[in-house]
């Protein structure tokens, strides 16, 4: 896999043993695209598997970057894969509903990539609703199966894009301004 943008564009990445479904290059190019420009952005990926996505934030000027893979068999190969980068990005190898839980920080953009089987995907994003941890303002996206369906409102967040990649889609969620107001 490949940095498809930013200061890293070009390097390869190791993907991981295990179960993993690496985000295509063309889906990863064309988020990016949409996200423009993460100067100084707070970056969250959960379910990073390889940290190619908290990576290609990274390559764009996200930071500080944070991933989370429960997947210890991905552990060494995840380190690898970040080593080289220069700004703050850390990895948490623990679920991602615990990682939610006792998450004290805010980020800008999270970007949540459960593995397809899984079932209660918006539990996820109603936890993070609950938590607040994404900032005011700031952007939720899901990668999920295009043959699954996600309401355009969940809990206090309403899609603002969705976009199709062959078997997938990924959906853009911001506070509803209700939500907003509160905060």
């Amino acid at each position: 896999m490949r940095i498809t943008g930013g200061i890293y564009r070009g390097r390869h990445i190791q993907c991981p043993k295990g179960v993993i479904r690496p985000a295509m290059d063309r889906m990863r190019e064309s988020l990016f695209s949409i996200l423009g420009p993460l100067d100084g952005s707070s970056f969250l990926d959960l379910f990073s598997g390889s940290g190619i996505i908290g990576i290609e934030a990274a390559s764009r000027g996200a930071e500080p970057v944070v991933l989370v893979e429960m997947d210890h068999i991905k552990k060494p190969v995840l380190k690898k894969n970040v080593a080289f980068v220069e700004t703050a990005i850390t990895p948490y190898f623990m679920p991602a509903q615990a990682f939610l839980r006792s998450c004290k920080d805010t980020f800008d953009y999270i970007f949540l990539d459960p593995p397809f089987p899984l079932h209660g995907k918006t539990g996820f994003i109603d936890l993070i609703m609950k938590k607040r941890v994404l900032k005011p303002h700031g952007t939720l996206l899901i990668h999920y199966p295009k043959e699954d369906a996600l309401a355009d409102t969940i809990g206090g967040f309403h899609c603002t894009d969705t976009r199709h990649y062959g078997r997938s889609t990924v959906k853009f969620y911001r506070y509803t301004e209700a939500e907003e107001s509160l905060q």
